[in-house]
């Protein structure tokens, strides 16, 4: 069997214009030192899975290609994108096309600028599909029918070799409260195990929480890479949300009857924290954004004013210990 070594990337949060995400990251130099630190290693594929963007603009989707597909290539990688509930699906398809623009991807059937952006691709023996997770102005994450039916469809003959999914949205449960009000949902995760469940699917891979998690449902694999842009913390009181300045990324090898992550995190300063909210702005953010049921179960939840989290946090609303 032939094996295969994946660099697992999320949440690069690339702009239009390269400002610093919070004010504070440099994205494409995070994304540099994550690529630098397993520089010495060739891959088949680099994966980001979603949250490609922070503004969903074409020319950030331009920026963050030119700086990684050349490093891929050098490497003997073609490069796969999934969209994030950042991202953007007409502006995304314009520079990506179904995730997959170095192959020959068949595409979720439509004409609709602003339908899934679901691809699929078969190489030297392994399939790759695409999912997308992103529901348009939110920050939570649905799979419609459709997309459900196209996997359905591609799974119904084995590959030689197996299948890898990409989907933004982690079919398991948040760390957070505020990273669960904006997870995927819980019948969509359910149904997406159910559907790849026995079949030659070997790995789903996952971004959107910003740390590294692997868990096996019913016997199959779902890895969470760390974020390029940030770090979340596990560990903190699940009310409240933190990140810390780091990158990091996994490294995924499939091979035989076995599917080994190795994730890499490193902090660039000892304390400082990108953002902290309280439980109070947690709770506003959640009103705001979070699932509907979700953000109706929050008592605090009552926004004073229009927060823009998923699709950009207002520096205002940052806690003064960032």
């Amino acid at each position: 069997m032939s094996g295969l070594r994946i660099l697992h990337l999320s949440d690069t949060h690339f702009s239009e214009d390269g400002g610093r995400h919070y004010g504070v990251v440099d994205t494409a130099e995070h994304l540099r030192r994550a690529l630098a630190h397993v520089g010495h290693l060739l891959f088949d594929l680099v994966v980001v899975s979603g949250d490609v963007a922070e503004d969903g603009s074409e020319e950030a989707y331009r920026r963050i290609r030119a700086q990684l597909e050349p490093w891929a290539q050098a490497r003997g990688a073609r490069i796969v994108f999934a969209m994030g509930n950042h991202d953007r699906r007409e502006a995304f398809r314009a520079v990506f096309g179904g995730g997959q623009p170095d192959a020959e991807e068949q595409e979720l059937s439509g004409s609709a600028a602003d339908r899934p952006v679901a691809s699929v691709v078969t190489q030297d023996g392994w399939r790759i599909v695409v999912l997308d997770s992103s529901v348009p102005g939110v920050g939570y994450g649905d799979l419609e029918d459709e997309q459900k039916q196209f996997l359905r469809e591609i799974l119904q003959h084995s590959a030689e070799h197996g299948t890898v999914v990409v989907v933004h949205h982690p079919p398991i449960p948040a760390q957070t409260d505020l990273l669960q009000a904006l997870a995927l949902d819980a019948a969509d995760g359910e149904q997406l195990v159910d559907l790849v469940q026995g079949t030659d699917v070997r790995v789903i891979l996952s971004g959107h929480y910003h740390l590294p998690v692997t868990e096996f449902v019913r016997g199959v694999p779902i890895t969470v890479a760390p974020g390029v842009t940030n770090l979340s913390v596990a560990f903190g009181d699940p009310a409240e949300e933190s990140a810390v300045n780091g990158f990091g990324g996994s490294v995924v090898t499939i091979d035989d009857g076995r599917v080994r992550v190795v994730p890499f995190m490193q902090r660039l300063t000892p304390d400082d924290l990108v953002f902290h909210f309280d439980a109070q702005v947690v709770g506003e953010i959640i009103a705001d954004a979070g699932r509907p049921a979700i953000a109706a179960a929050v008592p605090s939840a009552t926004p004073a004013e229009p927060i823009t989290f998923p699709v950009a946090v207002s520096p205002a609303r940052r806690s003064s210990s960032s």
